[in-house]
């Protein structure tokens, strides 16, 4: 692991600040965010995938076109991205195209959050998702640990085989449901045998789902709730909404390809519990990852009709949901205006170097 102190010295040697982004997943938002604060940005497109970048160029002050993504870290970038006092803000694109060894290891720019904590949305690590929410004392669906023990409605967590960036997450009932859908998605290449292996089994939790998105602020170690946001699937959105008899009719593979976002609220009454949770998750965070969480994370829940929120799985970066920019409600109760993660981001840098406190949110 690359040492904090000396991402530290570099950051506290910068003297005007630019935003860097992987040209994917939620870099649009951080951009946006970056020059509504009047921060420049650059984003590290990969070559066939910088035509939104070229559209909305209001927001990209600089655009490199890379042969593939993982080139944003080799050495040239790396000191040019030093030399012009940039701050990375990763996201999952991130994480999955640079990968956990170079984040960690090799990129000796400062990045915004805490390097060291990315690994722990992989649930296959030993303080993982699931560790920390237990050590917060939050509530998390029931983990089947064996397929045999499956006894009532579940979900099992597997990646696509060809895209390892997408879900192929199935629900089953039973041992033999679980056999028979594994098998047949194997068979048609939906997913590995070994990947099926190291998946995670949960209870499905029946309720409504909202991803609750904060963001910690170690400035002032305070945690804002910025707002909630709902995912839309393909393909089992559209599936649900077709009659029952329809649906008994279709022989499809059902997928949880996540393709777009939808605004939520939610009631006034449920919020103690709501920002409660994200202080707590913080707390546990913090001692299990020090320095803990910097910036934002999302809690992804499921509220029973008992009203429990159950957390069902956990980012640790930027979440990626540009719709909360003009739709939370949250935001304008204590700022006064409506914004994003991306430009709660800016704020925090920007607060950060006037404060002269740059060290104390990059590692």
């Amino acid at each position: 692991m690359i040492k904090r102190t000396e991402i530290q010295k570099i950051v506290n040697d910068y003297d005007d600040l630019r935003i860097a982004v992987l040209g994917s997943h939620s870099a649009l938002e951080i951009m946006d965010g970056a020059k509504d604060e009047g921060l420049d940005t650059v984003v590290f497109c990969q070559k066939g995938r910088e035509t939104p970048y070229q559209r909305f160029d209001r927001i990209a002050d600089e655009i490199k076109i890379l042969k593939k993504f993982s080139d944003m870290s080799s050495a040239k970038n790396q000191k040019m991205l030093r030399d012009t006092s940039s701050i990375i803000v990763p996201h999952r694109s991130l994480t999955a195209y640079l990968g956990y060894n170079v984040i960690e290891n090799s990129l000796k720019v400062p990045i915004f959050g805490n390097r060291a904590l990315f690994q722990a949305e992989e649930r296959n690590n030993k303080k993982n998702q699931y560790y920390l929410l237990k050590k917060a004392g939050i509530k998390y669906p029931k983990i089947f640990k064996n397929p045999r023990d499956i006894n009532k409605p579940a979900i099992v967590k597997v990646q696509e085989k060809k895209r390892k960036l997408e879900r192929a997450f199935f629900t089953v009932s039973s041992f033999s449901d679980y056999k028979k859908k594994s098998e047949s998605k194997i068979k048609h290449g939906i997913i590995s045998r070994s990947d099926l292996k190291n998946a995670v089994i949960e209870q499905l939790v029946i309720g409504t789902y909202f991803n609750f998105n904060y963001f910690h602020t170690p400035i002032s170690n305070n945690v804002d709730f910025i707002g909630i946001e709902r995912r839309l699937q393909t393909n089992i959105h559209d599936y649900n909404a077709l009659p029952a008899k329809q649906q008994l009719e279709l022989d499809i593979d059902l997928q949880n390809i996540e393709v777009g976002h939808t605004p939520a609220s939610i009631r006034e009454s449920l919020l103690e519990k709501v920002i409660r949770m994200g202080d707590k998750f913080v707390s546990a965070v913090k001692k299990e990852y020090p320095p803990g969480i910097i910036g934002p994370f999302s809690l992804q829940s499921v509220i029973t009709k008992d009203l429990e929120i159950i957390v069902y799985d956990v980012s640790l970066r930027v979440p990626g949901n540009p719709i909360l920019a003009t739709t939370s409600p949250y935001t304008k109760y204590q700022y006064g205006e409506t914004f994003g993660i991306g430009r709660r981001i800016a704020m925090e840098i920007k607060r950060a170097y006037e404060e002269d406190v740059l060290s104390k949110i990059v590692t």
